[in-house]
């Protein structure tokens, strides 16, 4: 809007250029007459004539210039106009994009008590039933509550929608959709599927606490459908898409324990997350802000980590100076060394065959957790890895 307002104010200032040219010329064409009438020909003089032409030739010259900025203002003017019809409408209220849910059930869901499933920096994750039983997961944005001038205006929240249809529109098997979208005057709720399994993070914990058994062939699975949910975000969409916040919180899994990421290209809206304290962030992003498609390998990386080990890069452990201070120096001093099997989750360990299947996924781990993006592979070229690893 600030930039419209800008260019309103342009075109006014070049109206008012293009009346005095226009009154300049149309001046010196009376004063040319005036003086060409008030004397008879044969008493006009030969400099005067020249006084004269060259008068002529400055209206002409004027009433060019004058033709060309009207045509530039017009250009403007419409320039505007087509901007203005283009623009994203700014919606209020629901915007549904599955058939299964509909407007005035889901205000109503919304608007009730909610069983909460979890929190993260910039808002929480809420599970509510819709009137036609229907179990959905609300995770409820709050980006505008810092007060600051630039968060609160129009153009940033418009800025927020518009990235939402684009999540909206994207459709995989390992992405986790976005079913709809309610936008209020300080916060936006997000409707997604539930996932009755909940996130990686839950499973890991799960194993951790021997509530769980996540067998090799699981996690396996689990990691080439991260990876393929990644392949696709950054060779298929076009534009192409970044996660820019892949951690075990935003992998979700179904009963079948098929995962689906979540929040994909939410993070670069939220300028209140901090990534560096989840653990997963490459150091490319923490020391210049630059993020690419291979920062969010370096994020799978971990992920593929954390499966194989059992361990969080946040655990206390990495703290030691014998870990190396992260999980990827850890496990490649380990690789290095020779000693990779050290590093698996015992939980995990028991067929000789897996075991060797184990071993080549450290050696991918590390490779994708190299200081420098160049040195990681891409989504594609993983893809192509981890499915030789076993039969998908």
């Amino acid at each position: 809007m600030a930039k419209m307002r800008g260019c309103i104010v342009t075109v006014a200032l070049l109206l008012l250029l293009l009346l005095c040219l226009h009154q300049t010329p149309v001046e010196c064409k009376e004063r040319l007459i005036r003086q060409l009438s008030s004397r008879p020909s044969s008493a006009t003089k030969p400099q005067e004539f020249k006084i004269g032409f060259k008068r002529v030739i400055l209206s002409i010259v004027l009433g060019i210039l004058t033709g060309l900025i009207g045509a530039i203002l017009f250009a403007l003017l419409i320039k505007i106009a087509v901007q203005y019809i283009n623009q994203t409408p700014f919606l209020k209220g629901p915007v549904i994009f599955s058939p299964k849910i509909s407007s005035k059930t889901l205000q109503s869901a919304l608007a009730n008590e909610n069983q909460l499933l979890g929190s993260s920096s910039n808002g929480k994750y809420y599970k509510t039933v819709l009137d036609n039983g229907l179990t959905v997961a609300a995770k409820v944005l709050e980006p505008f509550d810092s007060g600051s001038p630039e968060m609160q205006s129009k153009s940033v929240k418009r800025r927020i929608q518009q990235e939402l249809e684009v999540l909206a529109s994207l459709r995989h098997r390992h992405l986790r959709s976005l079913r709809a979208y309610v936008r209020e005057s300080d916060r936006f709720s997000l409707v997604y599927d539930y996932m009755p399994m909940g996130s990686l993070e839950d499973a890991m914990n799960g194993v951790r606490e021997n509530h769980l058994e996540l067998r090799w062939d699981v996690r396996l699975r689990i990691a080439v459908g991260v990876i393929k949910g990644l392949q696709y975000l950054h060779f298929t969409c076009v534009p192409q898409i970044l996660h820019y916040n892949l951690k075990p919180t935003n992998v979700m899994l179904d009963a079948e324990f098929e995962p689906r990421l979540a929040d994909c290209g939410l993070a670069k809206l939220m300028p209140n997350i901090d990534r560096a304290t989840y653990g997963y962030c490459a150091p490319e992003c923490l020391q210049n802000c630059r993020y690419t498609d291979k920062s969010d390998i370096f994020s799978f990386g971990m992920i593929l980590g954390v499966l194989l080990t059992g361990r969080y890069p946040t655990d206390s452990f990495f703290r030691e100076a014998v870990s190396g201070g992260s999980l990827g120096q850890w496990l490649r001093h380990l690789q290095q060394a020779g000693e990779a099997h050290e590093a698996l989750d015992k939980s995990i360990l028991g067929e000789e065959v897996e075991e060797d299947e184990m071993l080549m996924a450290v050696r991918i781990a590390v490779v994708c957790l190299s200081d420098l993006p160049d040195d990681r592979p891409s989504s594609d070229e993983l893809v192509t890895m981890l499915t030789q690893l076993h039969s998908f």
